[in-house]
């Protein structure tokens, strides 16, 4: 869940997600086809660049669409895990990192946009970008139903009452993602190079168990980083609110996309 402050300041968040990226690869959500379709079927070609790669499971579903992927990503465990898997990953911090010449027909982010400088990171984007090239930067936005979301918040502010946690907790999960959004198309209209920024919606739903979801809970910003008895009292707490709906529940997402053509 993104916190109040400015995600991209906070680097200790964006780059502590390598702390366990077999449980990242594994839990995370994909993104629907839908979504990666659109993208491919709206940029000039199939070589992409895809920053904050991460584990490379958005480079895995445009790979499966056809596209050359090469990824970005500052964590260097993250960008190994993601080698393993057969993709090819460059580390660095995407607004420093020297495209050496080379160009692309898509430069996409999924689940990440967030944690680079939006003006800065639209401005590279606009540099690596072949005249009609397309960025497309993208999030899965989650929301529970609403008693159990009300659940999850009561856990997070008897646990982390004084955390950003607590805030994001709070939040509704759509609201905080299209102020992303927003901060998303406002840095692309201020870096130049791009055409007017518009927004794309994908809605779906998937049922996660007890278990499923309390594995994915670690995955989120922050969490890695918390002292274990407040993680374990987190998840215990998440779990027993799941337990009291029934032991699963089904999670409504959004996927929202920004994207913009390169003049």
């Amino acid at each position: 869940m993104p916190t109040q402050e400015q995600p991209h300041r906070l680097r200790h968040i964006a780059e502590s997600f390598g702390a366990d990226a077999e449980r990242y690869d594994r839990t995370r959500p994909r993104y629907p086809t839908a979504v990666i379709d659109a993208i491919v079927e709206n940029a000039p070609g199939r070589r992409v660049l895809d920053v904050g790669c991460g584990t490379g499971i958005s480079s895995r579903q445009f790979q499966a669409a056809g596209c050359t992927v090469l990824g970005v990503d500052v964590d260097a465990r993250m960008a190994e895990w993601a080698r393993r898997r057969g993709l090819d990953v460059e580390v660095g911090a995407f607004e420093t990192w020297d495209p050496a010449g080379r160009v692309f027909d898509a430069v996409v982010a999924g689940q990440t946009w967030h944690w680079i400088d939006p003006v800065a990171g639209a401005a590279r984007a606009a540099e690596v970008l072949r005249p009609g090239g397309r960025l497309a930067v993208f999030w899965n936005a989650h929301q529970p139903p609403s008693g159990l979301a009300e659940a999850i918040v009561a856990v997070y502010r008897r646990v982390l009452p004084d955390s950003p946690m607590a805030a994001a907790a709070r939040a509704d999960a759509s609201d905080a993602y299209a102020v992303m959004a927003g901060t998303a198309a406002d840095g692309i209209r201020a870096a130049g190079g791009l055409g007017e920024p518009e927004q794309w919606r994908h809605d779906w739903e998937h049922v996660y168990t007890r278990d499923e979801w309390l594995d994915q809970v670690p995955s989120h910003g922050g969490h890695s980083q918390l002292p274990a008895g407040q993680l374990d009292a987190i998840l215990a707490g998440i779990g027993a609110a799941v337990d009291a709906v029934g032991g699963s529940f089904p999670m409504r997402y959004t996927t929202v996309t920004v994207t913009a053509l390169r003049e």
